[in-house]
């Protein structure tokens, strides 16, 4: 798919994206399993605090299988600073609930049978539950982060959710609406998805007392990387492998979710290539993808689109030149490194 462009966008962004390209996921987090194990940890005490006739939904959302990006962010950025704490974790335990609670209360919205290869809350147990027990989750989160002797901890928390949600309803309110979209997309994702990464460094940055300058570097990274990561995401959707997606291709067009790719296209189509495509995600069946993907071949979409990650990726690594060098900072860095790398795929 794309394979016109893609030699273009490998050619033209490979050299800038300082790729190790012998870089794994499992290498890269390696430094921080004892930590990312000490959340998880802390996540299956959490299950036991919930009402024992809501224990089973408890256990199913929060024994899930990701990757623990906003974790590990918490961890290097705090690595970065200096010693990693036990407050650390539970401010790492604090921010994945809160992701958690967001991701029920989206399959409920998307109608999702299926996350992670395995069936939602709301496929198991129905919408009522699940958006109650997403509610409880948001309501645990903030009981813990009350329990940090300062009010800062559980301030941040709470401006972040409230940013998170407001996102969400921003982009609920414009699907199938390109124009509206168009105008609203990066705003939408740095609410909705980079606000938590965002959260994560700050965070971090918080309860290591860090300078105001590298606090607000660490802050600069976190929005600037969960940016990419997003627009990373809204790729995968389109032109990435099932397996790696977690779910079918072509989800967010199912939901009326515009995705950059496809606003660009929408943008640099004639009128009847605009209006055949508001008609396929208007009235969206999953055949329709191989035609729109036709169309963002056609119009060249799928390189610029990349070349907005690289350029989030280079924004957040400029940001961390204040910090000090050390094996949090250079994890750091090799996170960016990670997402150019994979975007890198993308264009193959």
């Amino acid at each position: 798919m794309l394979a016109a462009e893609s030699k273009v966008a490998t050619n033209a962004t490979l050299g800038s994206s300082n790729v190790n390209t012998n870089r794994s996921w499992k290498h890269l987090v390696e430094p921080v399993e004892p930590f990312l194990h000490a959340v998880t940890e802390q996540l299956l005490r959490q299950v036991h605090e919930f009402d024992p006739q809501i224990i089973p939904y408890a256990k199913y959302a929060l024994t899930t299988s990701g990757k623990h990006l906003r974790p590990t962010l918490v961890a290097l950025a705090a690595g970065s600073l200096g010693k990693v704490t036990d407050a650390h974790v539970t401010a790492a335990v604090i921010i994945e609930m809160v992701h958690l609670a967001t991701l029920v209360h989206d399959d409920v919205i998307d109608q999702a049978e299926l996350r992670r290869g395995r069936p939602t809350l709301a496929a198991n147990w129905g919408n009522e539950i699940a958006v109650l027990f997403g509610d409880c989750l948001f309501a645990q989160a903030l009981k813990l982060a009350a329990d940090f002797p300062t009010s800062d901890i559980c301030r941040a928390v709470a401006t972040s959710t409230d940013t998170v949600c407001t996102g969400e309803i921003l982009q609920t309110q414009h699907r199938r609406k390109f124009a509206d979209s168009r105008r609203n997309y990066f705003r939408v994702i740095e609410m909705k998805t980079a606000e938590l990464f965002t959260l994560s460094c700050d965070l971090a940055a918080l309860l290591s007392r860090a300078p105001a300058d590298q606090h607000g570097a660490l802050r600069q990274f976190g929005a600037a990387f969960g940016a990419a990561y997003q627009v990373y995401d809204d790729c995968v959707d389109l032109v990435g492998q099932e397996a790696e997606a977690g779910k079918s291709l072509g989800a967010d067009l199912a939901n009326g979710k515009l995705t950059w790719p496809v606003l660009l296209a929408w943008e640099r189509a004639n009128a009847a290539d605009r209006a055949e495509l508001e008609e396929l995600v208007q009235n969206w069946q999953p055949s329709a993808l191989g035609r729109v993907n036709e169309m963002l071949a056609e119009y060249a979409t799928l390189a610029p689109t990349l070349e907005v990650i690289y350029r989030y990726l280079k924004q957040g690594r400029r940001a961390l030149r204040v910090l000090p060098e050390n094996d949090g900072r250079s994890g750091l860095l090799g996170l960016a490194d990670y997402l150019a790398q994979q975007t890198d795929a993308l264009a193959v």
